[in-house]
């Protein structure tokens, strides 16, 4: 299925007001971690349950929420739940960093 992308204009909408745990992946297409980051995340969506979901934001595309969020560097991955912003974490992990990461707020 691939990933959702999201962008400043579709952020509240389908981060801020989705209901459940949503994991935004802020990312660049030129960042050689973020490009290994990526098949974790797409493997790990294919798993989730179903209040659990994963999206991408682009930085060079999008830039004010990063910037909201003082996001300095990518790979960073922002946890949500029920709109609420629980946790970030910067640079690359492995499918069970990400699923340790991820255990935490599901």
């Amino acid at each position: 299925m691939g990933l959702q992308s999201v962008d400043d204009a579709s952020y509240v909408d389908q981060v801020l007001n989705a209901k459940g745990v949503v994991v935004v992946d802020f990312w660049a297409p030129w960042c050689g971690p973020c490009g290994m980051l990526g098949p974790v995340l797409e493997k790990a969506a294919e798993t989730l349950p179903e209040n659990v979901k994963i999206v991408k934001y682009n930085v060079d595309e999008s830039q004010s929420v990063a910037q909201q969020l003082g996001v300095r560097g990518i790979p960073t991955l922002a946890v949500y739940k029920d709109g609420q912003l629980l946790a970030q974490q910067a640079g690359m992990m492995n499918s069970a960093q990400f699923a340790a990461f991820l255990k935490q707020f599901v």
